[in-house]
């Protein structure tokens, strides 16, 4: 049934484990493959299992060292409890004293399903397995492959999440597989697990009943059946020294390789102060990790960016969590930064989640967004092919501390052009190109209170602020510069021209970039 190999290494035996790995369809269980797993537990090894939440380490939860393998296994802490896996009501008979009235009626309504209720243990509960607690916490998956295990493997199965301690739980069996392998007897594939964050975590053993850890089973939800609940608000660290009622309540959780932080404020706010952490790590020469949503994904200009789900159905974002902070252990990156989510809902869970992640670190946006004045610099020329394209791009290419978006506009364009020939050789001969810009009219949605509008001479300035009743932050180059360097047109002259023009322009713009650095506090 299970193959182990041996060799000797500087005179010291070492024993590696072959793990077995079986797919299985939830549709059509193979029974010889769930009654070999249940055999595999029952005589004290290990073996992953889908459930719904996440992939679990199965062992025999009244086998004490069969605790012992699993905190083995996972590098788990031994004073953090595991959970007791079970497939019938009355199985907690055994396992469980002091049974709450309430009891039966949460089971009716959520078992099977993502809750763990915390009862106090009988003697046929091992110390090893409740983590040297006098409580149990005890689950009743839906999850037909799990289900089935546990009554193959005797009706008890503990398991705490199929990973190394501390790492993204896993979702699919390969999340398992890359953490486990060697390290366990047997891992049942099922494929991709439906909700993927962990079961909700409610302690029986107080009045009200508190809510020790948040799952897909809310808060609300449970109000609805039994009336009052508690939200336990603790959180400890790894500095203290009281021992976790339920998993996951003590030790950093989840985490990915790179160092995670929460970006806190409005949408709005978190994606500007997420693009500038990004191009401020691009101007170091850095990559950094960006967890976005279908709503804000299309925003980002840098770093490595993963599509967690959308905010209109925040399931979504709960059962690829786990995946996406795996998939940026992939990646050359040595930070990452995530937005926030609402805390309501199955969004309580997902913050309760990136926060131990994250080690609850977070910042706020505001901040990082009110240390940028300007967001738009739009160059205003007569036909946005000569003067204004070549302000752009050699602002393009200046050294900014701050992302902006930088564009030019025409007053008079009555069809795309491309810019002048003459233009092209002499951005070529910088090592810039302009092969791609096409002439844009100016319009009244260029102005706004984030948006700097530069114009060549006074009189385009002029003919904006008298055209168009908002306009704001509109300026010459000169007047904005405190500069009198005159800003020839080489339209019609010859390509020294539009190379004198071009010296002028790198002059002007170098002092520009120098500007809007300065408004940025401290330089940086």
């Amino acid at each position: 049934m299970q193959r182990q190999f041996f060799f000797r290494k500087n005179h010291v035996i070492i024993n590696f484990m072959e793990t077995i790995i079986s797919t299985i369809d939830k549709n059509n269980i193979d029974e010889s493959i769930i009654l070999n797993a249940g055999q595999i537990l029952k005589e004290g090894g290990l073996v992953a299992f889908p459930t719904e939440t996440v992939y679990g380490l199965g062992a025999n939860a009244l086998d004490e060292e069969a605790a012992k393998k699993t905190y083995a296994a996972k590098g788990r802490p031994s004073d953090n409890p595991l959970i007791v896996h079970i497939a019938e009501l009355n199985a907690l008979d055994k396992i469980v004293t002091d049974i709450p009235e309430m009891t039966e009626k949460i089971a009716q309504h959520f078992w099977p399903g993502p809750l763990t209720m915390i009862f106090k243990k009988s003697e046929s509960v091992p110390y090893g397995t409740t983590g040297g607690l006098d409580t149990v916490a005890v689950r009743m998956p839906s999850d037909k492959i799990a289900r089935a295990l546990i009554v193959a493997a005797g009706g008890y199965v503990s398991a705490p999440s199929a990973n190394t301690s501390g790492r993204p739980s896993p979702t699919t069996a390969q999340h398992v597989k890359a953490d486990l392998d060697g390290k366990i007897d047997m891992i049942l594939d099922g494929g991709s697990v439906d909700i993927g964050l962990e079961s909700t975590i409610l302690d029986m053993t107080v009045m009200p009943p508190m809510i020790l850890r948040p799952g897909a089973i809310t808060a609300d939800m449970l109000e609805e059946v039994i009336g009052e609940v508690t939200v336990d608000k603790t959180l400890l660290d790894s500095s203290s020294t009281q021992r976790p009622k339920a998993p996951g309540m003590k030790y950093r959780h989840y985490a990915p390789d790179a160092k995670l932080t929460i970006v806190e404020g409005t949408l709005r706010e978190e994606v500007l102060a997420i693009r500038q952490l990004a191009y401020e790590a691009h101007r170091q020469g850095r990559q950094v990790g960006i967890i976005a949503t279908n709503e804000s994904e299309r925003y980002y200009t840098h770093g490595i960016v993963k599509n967690i789900g959308t905010r209109e159905n925040e399931k979504t974002i709960a059962r690829n969590l786990y995946a996406v902070l795996r998939d940026f252990n992939e990646e050359d990156i040595s930070e990452i930064y995530s937005e926030s989510f609402a805390v309501q809902g199955i969004g309580n869970a997902i913050m309760n989640r990136l926060e131990k992640a994250a080690g609850h670190v977070r910042i706020s946006a505001a901040p990082i967004v009110a240390k940028q004045k300007y967001r738009r610099i739009v160059f205003v020329s007569q036909t946005d092919t000569s003067r204004g394209p070549v302000a752009a791009e050699l602002l393009r290419n200046a050294d900014l501390y701050q992302e902006y978006a930088i564009e030019s506009r025409g007053m008079i364009v009555l069809f795309p052009e491309p810019v002048n020939q003459k233009v092209e050789a002499i951005m070529k001969s910088g090592k810039m190109t302009l092969q791609n810009h096409t002439s844009k009219a100016f319009m009244e949605e260029d102005l706004s209170e984030e948006t700097l509008v530069l114009t060549f001479d006074e009189s385009q300035k002029n003919k904006i602020l008298s055209e168009y009743e908002t306009s704001q932050n509109v300026y010459s180059i000169n007047e904005f510069l405190d500069d009198t360097t005159e800003i020839p047109n080489p339209y019609g002259q010859p390509l020294t021209a539009y190379g004198e023009f071009y010296e002028i322009m790198k002059a002007l713009i170098g002092k520009l970039a120098n500007k809007l650095n300065s408004f940025t506090e401290g330089g940086k």
